[in-house]
Order: C-alpha cells, then structure tokens, then sequence
C-alpha cells in the first residue's frame, strides 16, 4: 500500500475509535497495543490496512504509526496532569537525594523506586520494541498474547490471595478481637526495595508484545510482591508515564515528517479524544481498584483472546 493511499484511509471517525481505545486500554489492564490490533482486524474493511501498515519493516514510516505516537503522547499527559502533584514532589525529592547522596523520606524513597523501575524497561524498549512490533503485532498474535494477559492477571490474583490467606493464618488474633480480611492486607508502596522495583520494571518489559498490558503485569508485579491493589496501580500509572512519553517523544520526528503529512488534523482530534479519555480512565481505576481486584478483566480478556483466536486462526 502507497503512503498515499494509506493518508487518505485514515479518517476522522477512526481518529476518534482508535483515540478513545488507546486511551481507555492504556491504562485497563487488557492492552492497548493488543486492542489497536485487533479491533481494526475486527472491524475488517477500510480498517484493517492499519494492522498490515503497523506490524511491516517499513512501518516506521507509516501514518498510522505516527498517529499512535500522538495518541501515546496524549495518554502521558493525561496521567501528568492527574498526578502533577505527586510529580512535582518527585522531581523535587530526586533532586535532593542526587544533592545529599541519601533517602531520607518516602517520597524520595518512591521516585528512587520509578527510576530503578524504569531502567529494564527503557533499554529493552530501545533495543527490541520496532522487531517486537514487526514480528507479533498481527491479529492472531495478539490474540494469543491477550489471552495469555488473561491468565497472567488471573494467576497474579490468585497467588496474591494465597499468600494473604496464608500470612492472615500464620498470625493468630487476640482472643475477641477482629481479624482482617485477607483482601484488605498488603504492604504500604514505600516498603519496596529498590531490587523489587527492579523486579516490577522487569516484568513490564512483557508489555512490548501486542496483547500484554502494561499496566496489568506491572500491577501484577507489585501484588507478587505484597503490594495492595490501590497502591500496585499507583506504582503502575507512575511508572508508566516516564515511559510513556519517552516512546512518544522520541518517534515525534516521524510525525514531522513524510508519515505525518496531510493527517495533522485526524492527529489532533485523536490527540484530544486519546488524552480526555486516559484521564477520565485513570480517575474512574484509582477508584475502582481502591476495593476492587483485576479478576472482571482477566475473565475478559481470556474471553476476547479466546474469541480472536478462534476467528483468526
């Protein structure tokens, strides 16, 4: 397919289906690169061209790659502008231990944490994210990756509740008094060790294959390593940001160029409609994941993969 061809395929209405599910997906644990996938290869037709133009060695200089590096963006403001103010007591406190050579408090403790979580991360997603893109962003990849998301979710819930059951029945209560739910048990955010959040950044190292969230196997980690699920999908929207917007910055320059000429309006719309919805998203999940767990979507996406693999194969 021509560049031509493929600029005048992307229209305003796809700017606005696919805005919305990058930043819905983003940030729900059931992958946005799986769904950017799949719901094109679904729909079929006029859509399915942005599949084929995404997962090729030429896809560098697609438009719809840039399209996505816009709506990246956006999803990265969004959760800069939810948490600005844990962002900006951040910065401060990895200022002063670069400064004092110590950390003193918890928040310096956390923005330690973000940095050493970041690190695996970002030197795999230099080195392997375009052959990663190439090779398995295909319908029925993503199927069988988003399927696997659906275990991985499930699993990490399970294991979760088997170590909080086991540790709420190593600790017998006082005689009349009250005990916990197993639920309700978990370690505060600012207890990890740095090679725990090294272990977290590890894992979403995962997410680079289409059908893995991010969010998802990094809230994973943070429960495998005692966390509760409001503070593993902190750590998770934290962490995510950084890279986030670095993946999105530093592929700009292909929306300067050839790949983003005559689109600049389908970027801007999908642009606005990405960021509005990331933001609403990540308001409704601090919410929701204050006494909810990730079950309802591992039981999704083992259902959506199973049905994609099954249509696709």
């Amino acid at each position: 397919m021509s560049g031509a061809a493929a600029v005048s395929d992307l229209t305003y209405l796809q700017s606005v289906v696919i805005g919305a599910l990058q930043g819905v997906t983003e940030l729900f644990p059931v992958s946005s690169l799986g769904h950017s996938v799949l719901v094109p290869a679904w729909l079929g037709g006029d859509w399915k061209h942005l599949v084929t133009e995404s997962s090729t060695a030429t896809s560098e200089q697609s438009p719809y790659l840039a399209f996505i590096v816009a709506l990246h963006v956006a999803t990265a403001i969004a959760l800069l502008g939810f948490y600005w103010r844990n962002w900006v007591a951040i910065i401060k406190a990895l200022w002063q231990v670069a400064r004092t050579r110590t950390v003193q408090t918890s928040t310096e403790r956390l923005g330690v944490l973000l940095v050493v979580a970041t690190i695996p991360v970002g030197i795999t997603g230099l080195a392997l994210e375009h052959p990663l893109r190439t090779l398995f962003a295909k319908p029925l990849a993503a199927a069988i990756f988003l399927t696997v998301n659906g275990v991985i979710l499930g699993g990490g819930e399970l294991l979760r509740r088997r170590a909080a059951i086991s540790k709420t029945q190593s600790t017998d209560p006082a005689p009349g008094t009250h005990r916990r739910p197993a639920a309700q048990t978990g370690r505060s955010l600012d207890t990890l060790r740095p090679a725990e959040a090294g272990l977290i950044g590890l894992f979403q190292t995962l997410a680079l294959l289409a059908g893995i969230s991010r969010s998802g196997i990094t809230m994973v980690g943070g429960l495998l390593r005692g966390l509760d699920h409001e503070d593993a999908a902190k750590f998770s929207f934290l962490l995510a940001t950084p890279i986030i917007f670095a993946a999105g910055v530093l592929k700009l320059p292909s929306l300067a160029g050839s790949a983003g000429a005559h689109i600049h309006g389908q970027v801007l719309v999908g642009f606005l409609t990405a960021g509005i919805c990331a933001y609403l998203t990540v308001r409704f999940l601090t919410r929701y994941f204050t006494t909810r767990t990730l079950t309802p979507f591992a039981v999704y996406c083992l259902a959506a993969g199973g049905l994609s693999i099954a249509h696709f194969a």
